[in-house]
């Protein structure tokens, strides 16, 4: 990956696209992007199946919820909860803790934890003995093997793959979670449908795909740093990214969109199962349909970024998909179904753009003796705030379904969430001139040497 010092953003991989002369026919010939390597293919393998597979959990648990337990919307919404409650309470520790790991290993222990929380799931419902804060429990201890399996998560790929092959990679890995947005709920309805709560076992058995292909790769991801106290290390991360003017924009960016899009993510099921009366079936398929939006946007995002820089894609990204999620109030005046599939097709799009250009853009602005800690950091901030927002949409329709009906309720929480998450797009605007700038510092020390000869 290269700095355009002219647009900000990612040029041309050499590797990856162009053409060259052809010496037999004098012609130009495409040139084939060079292999990531064996190490990454192992990587995305293991993360496709696993992305699957939680797609199968995050379907099924809030489904299980509202058709076996019964739950309100605000129990839908401390559950939504628990599943970010381990990025305020480990986030930070885990970045310093994982920089003192073998971050290959400890990937795949992140694996096996999480395998066994969610085989905890069905097994308590076969003693009968399943509950909300049963349910809560199993979340919660996911989401906190998941909050040291993303610190290595997000060091693995720049491990494993050449630099100019970075934007690349993080398309494919955006991809495949495109692919299982797709295909997940179809097969998470259809699981759930014939297996009922046993559908669960399918991502423990994903989670044991990852692992494996962990075990496979060549070792990497040896512990970085050995000095300095863990309060050090952890404060190091926070003033990385507060010292950092594009990273400190891209924190308050992501940081604002966290505090209403949750909002409008818990109360989706509400509204389709009991606003709008839409089946399990139906709502898997719509979401599958609606997800090949995503798999477009990452297919299309290294190239809205080569031409229009990084920040001004993740900027614009950021607004358009807050204002499509306005679409659902289309519904039930228009078909339920096709319209959730349209509007969440839209949202995901736009979502897959902002994920490829995020994380190239921090990683270009970190050493690599730096990354887990200000990953660590970036994600306390701005998923910290996840697991209010969760509980917030949950209680706010359960205190506006008495006055308004179930139905504008829940249309009137994802609305309000919604126009919150879009005021993102404020701070993202300033990224361009950032990157810009960077671009032509970059330059300059060639520049001179130019001139210099």
């Amino acid at each position: 990956m290269k700095s355009d010092p002219a647009g900000g953003g990612v040029t041309s991989d050499p590797a990856g696209g162009g053409a060259a002369s052809d010496p037999a026919g004098g012609g130009a010939a495409p040139v084939r992007p060079a292999p990531l390597g064996r190490g990454f293919d192992l990587f995305w393998a293991g993360q496709t199946v696993s992305l699957v597979g939680d797609k199968v959990t995050v379907f099924v648990v809030p489904t299980l919820m509202i058709f076996v337990l019964h739950a309100s919307a605000l129990q839908v919404g401390v559950v939504a909860m628990a599943q970010y409650l381990g990025i305020p309470l480990l986030g930070p520790v885990a970045g310093v803790l994982v920089d003192r790991w073998d971050k290959r290993r400890t990937m795949l222990g992140c694996d096996l934890v999480r395998l066994a929380a969610v085989a905890a799931i069905p097994l308590a419902y076969w003693l009968d003995v399943l509950s909300t804060p049963l349910l809560f429990g199993c979340v919660a201890v996911i989401s906190g093997a998941t909050i040291f399996f993303n610190v290595g998560y997000l060091v693995a790929v720049p491990a494993v793959v050449p630099e100019d092959g970075m934007v690349r990679a993080y398309s494919r890995l955006e991809g495949s979670g495109s692919v299982a947005e797709v295909a997940g709920p179809s097969i998470a309805a259809a699981l759930y449908s014939a297996l009922g709560v046993a559908a669960l076992l399918v991502d423990a058995a994903s989670y044991l795909v990852s692992a494996v292909c962990f075990r496979y790769m060549s070792p990497w991801g040896e512990r970085t740093v050995e000095d300095g106290s863990i309060r050090e290390r952890l404060t190091l991360g926070f003033r990385l990214n507060w010292a950092d003017p594009v990273l400190r924009r891209v924190v308050l960016a992501a940081v604002t969109l966290n505090c209403g899009g949750p909002v409008f993510v818990t109360v989706l099921p509400v509204l389709a199962y009991r606003g709008l009366g839409v089946t399990v079936g139906a709502f898997g398929a719509a979401m599958s349909v609606a997800a090949l939006g995503a798999l477009v946007g990452a297919l299309v995002a290294p190239r809205l970024s080569r031409r229009f820089g990084l920040g001004r894609t993740m900027a614009w990204s950021l607004l358009l998909h807050c204002l499509a999620g306005l679409g659902l109030l289309a519904a039930p005046a228009l078909p339920p179904g096709p319209v959730i599939a349209v509007t969440m097709g839209c949202y995901g799009f736009f979502m897959s753009c902002i994920n490829v250009c995020s994380a190239p853009t921090r990683q270009a602005r970190m050493t690599a003796r730096n990354q887990g800690v200000m990953h660590a950091a970036f994600r306390t901030v701005t998923w910290g705030v996840i697991p209010l927002a969760a509980l917030v949409g949950g209680l706010a329709v359960t205190l506006l379904t008495g006055p308004l009906g179930i139905l504008d309720a829940a249309r009137a929480v994802m609305a309000g969430g919604t126009l919150l998450a879009a005021c993102s797009f404020l701070p993202a605007l300033g990224l361009q001139p950032l990157l810009d700038a960077a671009g032509r510092e970059a330059a300059a020390p060639g520049e001179l040497a130019e001139s210099a000869s």
